[in-house]
């Protein structure tokens, strides 16, 4: 027993050694300790940095925008069109012929004018000191690669298939995706009922969209334009003359005789077609088109919505599914 309480006391002398050792030791190291406690806690937690950035998925890939998304250039009409629909204002838009689209005009009034969608004035967009760029994934690299120098930039997808991920990643960016999940919603709502209503009537017919552009008709494919609205949201049946067109294609009045469509929806913009202001009234004077079974039934549409609607964006599909179950519904 005896032997037991030697080894305790020994045991407790040495911890008590111990301690007035490392006492010393942290005395001496005070110093060096409080730098390091204050690196601590001064040091950014991962939450932290992830509140200085936004990362958006967006189609696959990953885009870093610094947190919080301010200044907005829509450099796009499809971002022009999701800006309205969402109700945010962006610092700089498109112009077209020297002003703000008519179509968009109200909602974007102030806004600065950063060029044409076919070449974005880079001088301009810098000038705006933007957080973001939600540009077209129609330009070049050459332009996006400048785009990118100056904002992160998002190549808004054209094709009409991807406008939920479109109104998604911007409401991300401008926090309002809750807004953009009801408009989705409301849509896909909105188009079943669509669907319902519009039935068997137009089962059988075949339904066509053409715009002029630079005086020629043209056809896209079943997946860009506003072509989604009628053959996957309304349920028509896809016109055998769109299952091979993989772009913006030439449409001949030859060819679009072949066809001879129930129903034409014709959209003429003049901005497209300054080289061919009478264009649309040339094609409806055309003994050929006056022929076509869609003409004789007066079932010839023009610019139901307003022609320079991008088609593939949630403003677009909303204003077109309205007159499309209207002029299909009969």
């Amino acid at each position: 027993m005896k032997k037991y309480w030697s080894l305790g006391v020994a045991v407790l002398l040495m911890l008590s050694l111990v301690a007035c050792g490392s006492s010393e030791g942290l005395k001496e190291l005070g110093a060096e300790t409080e730098v390091v406690e204050a690196d601590s806690k001064n040091a950014p937690s991962t939450s932290e940095e992830q509140l200085k950035e936004i990362t958006i998925n967006y189609l696959g890939t990953e885009y870093k925008f610094l947190n919080p998304v301010k200044n907005i250039v829509a450099a796009s009409l499809e971002a022009m069109e999701d800006a309205v629909a969402l109700g945010v204002k962006p610092v700089g838009v498109l112009e077209i012929a020297g002003e703000i689209p008519d179509y968009l005009a109200k909602e974007l009034e102030g806004a600065a004018l950063v060029g044409d969608k076919r070449s974005p004035n880079a001088e301009a967009i810098l000038s705006l000191d933007p957080d973001a760029i939600i540009g077209t994934s129609k330009w070049s690299k050459d332009v996006m690669a400048k785009m990118n120098k100056i904002a992160t930039t998002l190549p808004y997808s054209h094709i009409s298939t991807n406008w939920k991920d479109n109104l998604l990643a911007f409401g991300q960016l401008t926090g309002k995706t809750a807004e953009a999940e009801k408009i989705i919603s409301a849509y896909d709502a909105k188009a079943a009922k669509a669907k319902a209503t519009l039935g068997d009537a137009a089962a059988d017919k075949e339904v066509l969209i053409i715009r002029v552009r630079s005086g020629l008709m043209n056809i896209y494919p079943p997946n860009v334009y506003l072509n989604p609205v009628l053959y996957e949201d309304l349920g028509l049946k896809v016109p055998e003359a769109l299952t091979s067109v993989k772009a913006q294609q030439e449409l001949t009045l030859e060819t679009l005789s072949k066809i001879n469509p129930d129903v034409i929806f014709l959209q003429f913009e003049e901005s497209e077609n300054t080289d061919a202001p009478s264009a649309l009234e040339d094609l409806q004077k055309n003994p050929i088109f006056s022929n076509l079974t869609a003409a004789k039934n007066g079932e010839v549409h023009v610019n139901t919505i307003d022609p320079l609607a991008q088609g593939g964006t949630a403003w677009s599909k909303i204003k077109f599914l309205d007159v499309a179950v209207e002029k299909l519904v009969k």
